[in-house]
């Protein structure tokens, strides 16, 4: 109930007016039945607009330090993604990560619609970097396909350290289904789960014309980090 009243009432409308999205290949993402929709992650902004614009309900992977802040605004932070249907996910070790996988093979048993950022955080400077294995090991076991989404705009509009997005328009843009029943059997093993993460994180690139880095996103933070920190050489 709440999650309709947010998305055709409130949230809904608003996002609509304020940045008059455009959307593509719509008719890409399947009427019914289970799927992934995996996208890259510019802007805290793609949580609300790409589920917005479905018709279909969209569950997605959210980080748990949405759902466990401090006080008051922690509180109704957590409320308000329970309520639009997120689940949270500790990213920290290996458990962790298998416990999310878990967790979307819950929702893709049920036949509905699973939103994943393969990335696993969003860029800090507007590039598409390696995904993580976990979104391969999903489609793998579930045997479902994985339509790759790609948010163009949403950086422009709120980026990293604006809480207040500007007015500014987006573009979402779905590609056609990928589909991998060639590997069944095999989501053991390490070699296709990356062949497949990188066909998926391919196709977001085609679509999202971003720069690609072959290395994942908090390591190159964390050095680009240590490096503002560290002293300048002496002459």
């Amino acid at each position: 109930m709440i999650y309709h009243l947010l998305k055709y009432v409130f949230l809904g409308p608003a996002l609509r007016l304020l940045f008059r999205p455009r959307i593509e290949g719509l008719e890409h993402i399947p009427e019914e039945g289970a799927a992934i929709v995996a996208g890259n992650h510019l802007s805290f902004s793609d949580h609300f607009l790409m589920p917005v614009m479905l018709r279909r309900r969209i569950t997605f992977l959210a980080k748990a330090e949405y759902f466990n802040g401090p006080g008051l605004k922690g509180r109704l932070t957590a409320g308000f993604f329970h309520s639009i249907g997120q689940i949270p996910v500790d990213r920290r070790g290996r458990k962790a990560a298998q416990a999310a996988i878990e967790e979307g093979l819950g929702v893709l048993a049920e036949g509905e619609l699973l939103g994943i950022y393969p990335e696993g955080t969003r860029s800090h400077d507007g590039r598409l970097y390696k995904g993580r294995v976990g979104v391969a090991a999903m489609a793998l076991r579930a045997g479902v396909p994985v339509i790759p989404c790609a948010m163009l705009g949403t950086r422009e509009v709120q980026p990293p350290g604006q809480k207040i997005p500007s007015l500014g328009r987006v573009t979402i843009r779905f590609g056609e289904p990928l589909e991998f029943s060639r590997y069944a059997g095999l989501e053991d093993q390490k070699a296709v789960l990356r062949a497949v993460t990188d066909e998926i994180m391919y196709a977001i690139l085609g679509m999202s014309n971003q720069e690609y880095v072959d290395r994942y996103a908090p390591d190159v933070k964390a050095e680009q980090d240590a490096a503002k920190k560290s002293p300048p050489a002496a002459r």
